[in-house]
């Protein structure tokens, strides 16, 4: 598996968002620290979610950043990304193993000690768990867990443990604190004016 860096940037494809200048934004100062997850809104068909995919893994592979797919994990195949990430409602973890092979990256979401020691038994290579805090980002989401809920999967499991869920940078000394391995966000780094220094912001909160 590659090495996993600290950072997670989830696309957001929302109306009135542009995810690929905020990846240019982002890519030369986090370089190899940056994880792409390509995410898409559910209405988005796969040729969408192909194309988006491909420019991320070409952008990313000029860095050395990783690039995965959320979800949609024969998008992630199709174009050739280093793995993917699978959510609650998604592929079960163990078939999601089976489908990338077993040296991809594996992402999965948990929010409490035993689903995510399941999960990691069943082949995640990491864990996104959250929300930390409340998010408008993505509807649907149960309510926050903090950086207590954050402590409790970290001491549960030997993986990464990456947070999730309005994250900023003033948050991430606590979420460290907590176990926390990285943060991933999406409204921190799409909704700032500058996404170059706001990923800098937390690349020096996470101590990169």
């Amino acid at each position: 598996m590659p090495s996993l860096g600290r950072l997670h940037l989830i696309t957001d494809t929302r109306p009135g968002r542009d995810p690929l200048a905020v990846l240019r934004a982002a890519l030369p100062v986090a370089r190899t620290e940056l994880v792409v997850q390509v995410r898409m809104t559910d209405d988005a068909t796969d040729r969408e979610a192909y194309d988006l995919a491909c420019r991320v893994v070409a952008l990313c592979a000029r860095y050395g950043a990783t690039c995965l797919v959320n979800d949609r994990l024969h998008v992630a195949l199709a174009v050739g990304a280093a793995g993917g990430h699978v959510g609650a409602e998604d592929l079960p973890v163990a078939a999601a193993r089976r489908v990338l092979g077993p040296t991809a990256v594996l992402g999965a979401t948990a929010r409490e000690p035993a689903t995510a020691a399941e999960a990691v038994a069943a082949g995640a290579s990491y864990l996104g768990v959250g929300p930390c805090h409340a998010t408008s980002t993505k509807s649907g989401l149960p309510a926050p867990i903090g950086p207590a809920g954050v402590s409790a999967v970290a001491t549960a499991v030997d993986v990464p443990v990456v947070a999730i869920g309005g994250v900023t940078a003033a948050d991430v000394p606590a979420l460290l604190a907590a176990g926390a391995y990285g943060v991933a966000v999406v409204g921190a780094l799409s909704g700032a004016e500058d996404p170059g220094r706001a990923t800098a912001e937390l690349l020096g909160a996470l101590g990169c």
